[in-house]
């Protein structure tokens, strides 16, 4: 141990000799590891942490150097850095200065975390997609009471639609205990009979942050819940560039909390100006109706005239139909008298027993001549057959058959005109006037 009345020395002495000794003792090496926490602020640094399952390393990359490295360096990545180990006297921060990156592969982290998302994919976990109530009764969140997430949901809500009806559920959105309690959160409100899951809405939110910060909701038995959620589930976790598996479980994911809520509700101003729009289009349209219905009053009371008159105009109609309707009448009565009369003379000239008696006498000599003119055509038909079949007769072939001749049919019913067509043996039919014979050729005669 020093003696008391040694020197002392100053902090930035202690610092400036601790980077020394970690200069110069370790030098510049390769250390490999897997990001986590990376950021990039507007100076062109990238700062870092690398880690393995026991211990982790701050880094940090300048930007003279960050221009030349082209491996992306993304939270969760495994890389391999090389630099040289430092401290940072201001602070008394140890750390490894980098000048290349090269990756490794993917971290262990992300590798066990993009097996699960395959994993929960494949069984459908993230298969919810079911429309939320716009803009819903009642929301539910659940976040941190005292997170930047909370405050923005609610500002943008109060710009948006005041009416809204929020209720918070605190819950730790980092940590061990974060899924546990978002769970346990999820359970008791999907228990409450009260909530309607076609009016009311669970939004699960939080702010940015690193992986490690996000952790509690890539947890496997969070997603399930959401799933298996009976209320219509919202996620925005982290950034735009922050994919959970709450996010993938849930219903409807939003890239941010405030784009959350715009998702959620009207902008009021957009429904004002849109009401306004609607209000003075149906001032516009029943305007334009009370002048159409104006004018249509102004014409109808214009041909409106006093019931007496009308009565009046009907009543003097009436009594000319009435006449008119009488005088034709009487011409119609005097026409029909006047054709009786004249029918009668007609029946008195010619009575009906006269008429039938001329008729039948009409009838018994039409009945005389038509059968003596049925007589003459029978007579006349007559003769024309027997001269018909006197001519028939005469070129007939049975009557030259009645003469003595015949005819020879071979056995094909073929008339046979030359000896030389037949074959000694062969049998022939012969056709006489009256009856056949069979014949057979004994021999031919040339």
């Amino acid at each position: 141990m020093p003696p008391t009345d040694t020197p002392a020395l100053s902090v930035s002495d202690v610092n400036r000799r601790a980077r020394s000794l970690l200069e110069q003792g370790i030098g510049e090496v390769w250390v490999e590891g897997e990001l986590s926490g990376v950021s990039r602020p507007a100076s062109g640094h990238v700062y870092f942490t690398l880690k393995d399952a026991t211990a982790q390393l701050r880094g940090a990359l300048f930007r003279n150097r960050a221009r030349f490295v082209a491996t992306p360096m993304r939270d969760g990545d495994r890389v391999k850095v090389r630099g040289r180990v430092s401290l940072f006297e201001p602070r008394g921060d140890y750390q490894l200065i980098a000048d290349a990156v090269q990756a490794v592969g993917e971290g262990d982290l992300l590798a066990a975390l993009e097996r699960l998302k395959q994993r929960l994919a494949a069984e459908g976990v993230f298969a919810n997609a079911r429309p939320l109530p716009y803009p819903p009764r009642h929301l539910l969140v659940l976040t941190s009471p005292t997170g930047a997430a909370i405050r923005d949901v609610m500002a943008v809500l109060a710009a948006r639609w005041p009416l809204a009806r929020v209720t918070l559920i605190a819950v730790p959105v980092q940590g061990r205990e974060a899924a546990p309690a978002l769970i346990a959160a999820l359970g008791l409100l999907n228990r409450q009979q009260a909530l309607d899951p076609a009016r009311d809405v669970i939004l699960i939110t939080r702010g940015g942050g690193s992986l490690e910060d996000l952790w509690a909701f890539n947890d496997e038995h969070l997603a399930r819940a959401i799933f298996h959620s009976r209320l219509p589930v919202m996620s925005a976790v982290g950034h735009e560039v922050d994919t959970t598996l709450s996010d993938l479980a849930a219903d409807v994911r939003a890239p941010t909390p405030s784009a959350a809520a715009e998702q959620l509700v009207p902008d009021r101003h957009d429904l004002l100006r849109r009401l306004v729009s609607l209000e003075r289009q149906l001032q516009r349209v029943t305007q334009a109706r009370l002048n159409r219905e104006a004018q249509r009053l102004d014409h109808l009371r214009a041909r409106l005239r006093h019931p007496g008159e009308v009565l009046n105009r009907q009543r003097l109609t009436l009594g000319e139909i009435d006449t008119r309707l009488a005088r034709a009448m009487q011409r119609r009565l005097a026409d029909e008298r006047r054709r009786l009369a004249h029918l009668q003379r007609r029946l008195a000239a010619r009575p009906p027993r006269r008429v039938v008696e001329q008729a039948g006498i009409r009838l018994a000599a039409a009945r005389a001549r038509l059968e003596q003119a049925m007589q003459h055509a029978q007579a006349r038909q007559r003769e024309r057959l027997g001269g018909l079949v006197r001519q028939l007769q005469a070129v007939s072939p049975l009557a030259v058959l009645g003469r003595g001749y015949a005819i020879l049919e071979d056995d094909r019913g073929q008339v046979v005109h030359r000896a030389m067509d037949t074959q000694p043996g062969q049998a022939l039919t012969a056709r006489l006037g009256e009856g056949r014979l069979r014949l057979e050729v004994k021999k031919r005669l040339e």
